[in-house]
């Protein structure tokens, strides 16, 4: 079981214009104190092609964790845009937010963020060197994709916990715990490159007015777990019911074996009479 627990991750400005700096207000659950810190990450995916391209744009530690609800913001710089090949400037990629605790992820958050040009006409005509004061972000926050890994805590060291969403061989070395976010990185660029990813653009109007409809069209990480526990109650309810139409059905049964038996006693009585 995850001592901590991601509820919610709310995206504070977007969009935005490309160097504005990102804002993420992170509210997470803990059930026992933490002797170490937490350490966030974000990580900003420059080019489908290399990893090499990618850029670590903060980190963070949050500590001492204390046991309950727990929230803070977490901002960071935006990319270096000449570490980003000019062809991958304006395009759809993927930015990836992480938790770790002792160097092991156990949760990470991707996002599919749409970087394009904040006028018609500059889309229309693009300059052959990209402008970037007039380039604009979308995080598509309303489907953020969430993955979950199992760790060891501090209750429970001693043990091993391979990740919940990978295939590990049991002689697994302890050294292949840390290529999750690659494997999400991965996953969600080839997707990406299929043509799966449907992101809607973001126009100038969009990036100047203060974000005020952003906060309220964030599906938060809380709604998508709260509709996997209505499920979950759903199909239980769904169990219980058909337990208890089986239990009826096994009981008419019983009744009518019992008054058979009782009348075909009743008859032997009679022939002996």
């Amino acid at each position: 079981m995850s001592i901590v627990s991601l509820l919610n991750v709310n995206v504070l400005n977007n969009p935005a214009k490309f160097k504005d700096p990102y804002q993420f207000e992170i509210t997470f659950e803990c059930l026992e104190p933490l002797k170490d810190d937490l350490e966030w990450k974000l990580v900003y995916v420059g080019a489908s092609k290399s990893s090499k391209y990618d850029q670590e744009l903060d980190s963070l530690l949050v500590g001492p964790v204390p046991q309950g609800v727990n929230r803070f913001i977490f901002e960071a710089d935006p990319p270096n845009p000449d570490l980003i090949p000019q062809d991958q400037l304006v395009s759809i990629t993927v930015m990836l937010l992480s938790c770790s605790y002792k160097d092991r992820d156990f949760v990470q958050v991707g996002y599919y963020v749409n970087n394009e040009y904040d006028s018609p006409e500059l889309q229309e005509n693009p300059p052959s060197r990209v402008d970037i004061d007039h380039v604009v972000r979308n995080l598509l926050a309303e489907k953020p994709r969430v993955t979950k890994y199992n760790i060891p805590w501090d209750s429970d060291e001693s043990e091993e916990y391979p990740p919940e969403q990978q295939d590990v061989d049991d002689d697994a070395d302890e050294d292949e715990y840390g290529n999750e976010q690659e494997d999400l990185r991965d996953e969600m660029i080839d997707e990406l490159e299929a043509g799966e990813v449907e992101v809607e653009g973001s126009s100038s109007e969009d990036t100047d007015d203060d974000n005020e409809e952003a906060d309220g069209d964030d599906k938060s990480i809380q709604d998508t777990d709260a509709n996997e526990e209505e499920k979950a109650d759903a199909s239980k309810e769904a169990s219980k019911e058909a337990s208890k139409e089986a239990s009826k059905e096994a009981s008419k049964e019983a009744s009518k074996e019992a008054s058979k038996t009782d009348e075909e006693n009743g008859d032997k009585s009679e022939e002996s009479k």
